[in-house]
């Protein structure tokens, strides 16, 4: 197998300004070692040599992950992978990974880095759908949060609304914080169920998106009036994440993303795919170095706007992409 532990360490250790040479690497190594990003690229013309800024860089339109085993090495060496979620007869995405502790202490490190270490949190993962299923790595980097909080009171809920109550109350009074990480359509599930609650005052309500069908697409302004005062909390954190990404953004509130040093973010032309656009809102472009392995380039069918502080915001989907399971809130 392709050795990757150098491309890890570089991640796991990675300072801002050492972004865009990494990527830049990334590609040229890519463009070569990725079968199917090689093809893609060659389909476009495009003279890989010529590739000096990060501008220049073509991304993988991210329904290649159905149809292909989108890795940079020999496929054969490759077993383990992610997939996605989604509604019956779909096909879904699958992210063949390089070693899954190193997705999982990568992850931990994005949060601690936005939240504190998560030895001061009970985790409490509402997951139903979710935990169905093999090949979650939201179910994935869920239980690894749970173990590494060293909390009694940590673990998973499927549709067991009273048990989940029951256990926020009991912890009310505690000095932990409390984190509530749920799939949308089970949170509001829960928020209108007219079942009482008393949560804890120093509880994050953090949802992970995703209606699966379960329920009509709601804007994000609406999810979020009707969790907050059921929670009673001022804000609802958010997750962005997907099956073809090894990194995550957070939201603090107001649907705006911090992102971490291993990921950033260009728009494109709605318009014009194949063209980035200076304008602030437009279709969104990934670079996640942390896909050493598989792509570090994706054009995903999520659109967004950059404001003014650098935060990314994410808008909807595109109306002719298909609805999957972790899609984001339309707005």
């Amino acid at each position: 197998m392709q050795d990757f532990k150098s491309f890890s360490n570089r991640v796991s250790n990675l300072s801002s300004d050492e972004f865009e040479n990494l990527a830049l690497e990334l590609f040229h190594f890519q463009s070569q070692a990725n079968p199917i990003y090689r093809k893609y690229l060659a389909a476009r013309n495009l003279n890989t040599e010529k590739v000096k800024s990060l501008d220049q860089i073509p991304f993988l339109p991210i329904r290649f992950f159905k149809d292909h085993q989108v890795i940079s090495g020999d496929t054969s060496d490759f077993s383990e992978f992610f997939s996605s979620s989604g509604t019956t007869g779909m096909i879904t995405s699958k992210h063949f990974i390089w070693s899954e502790q190193w997705y999982l202490e990568h992850a931990q490190r994005i949060f601690e880095n936005e939240f504190g270490s998560l030895k001061g949190f009970h985790v409490l993962a509402l997951l139903p759908a979710y935990l169905e299923r093999k090949g979650s790595s939201l179910v994935s980097m869920a239980d690894h949060f749970i173990k590494v909080s060293n909390s009694e009171d940590s673990g998973f809920y499927l549709y067991n609304q009273d048990e989940l109550i029951e256990k926020m109350e009991s912890l009310a009074e505690d000095n932990k914080k409390v984190l509530l990480l749920g799939v949308t359509f089970a949170l509001l599930d829960l928020a209108e169920s007219g079942k009482r609650i008393s949560a804890p005052s120093n509880l994050i309500v953090m949802e992970t998106g995703g209606m699966k069908g379960r329920r009509k697409e709601m804007i994000r302004e609406e999810v979020h009036d009707i969790l907050k005062p059921y929670f009673g909390v001022e804000s609802i954190y958010s997750e962005y994440g997907m099956t073809e990404l090894m990194s995550q953004a957070y939201s603090k509130g107001q649907g705006k993303y911090t992102l971490p040093d291993s990921m950033r973010v260009m728009l494109r032309d709605v318009n014009d795919p194949l063209s980035i656009t200076q304008r602030s809102q437009g279709g969104i472009n990934v670079i996640d170095l942390a896909n050493f392995h598989s792509c570090a380039f994706i054009e995903t069918q999520d659109l967004g706007r950059i404001d003014e502080n650098g935060m990314l915001e994410v808008l909807g989907r595109f109306d002719n992409s298909e609805i999957r399971g972790c899609n984001l809130l339309v707005q």
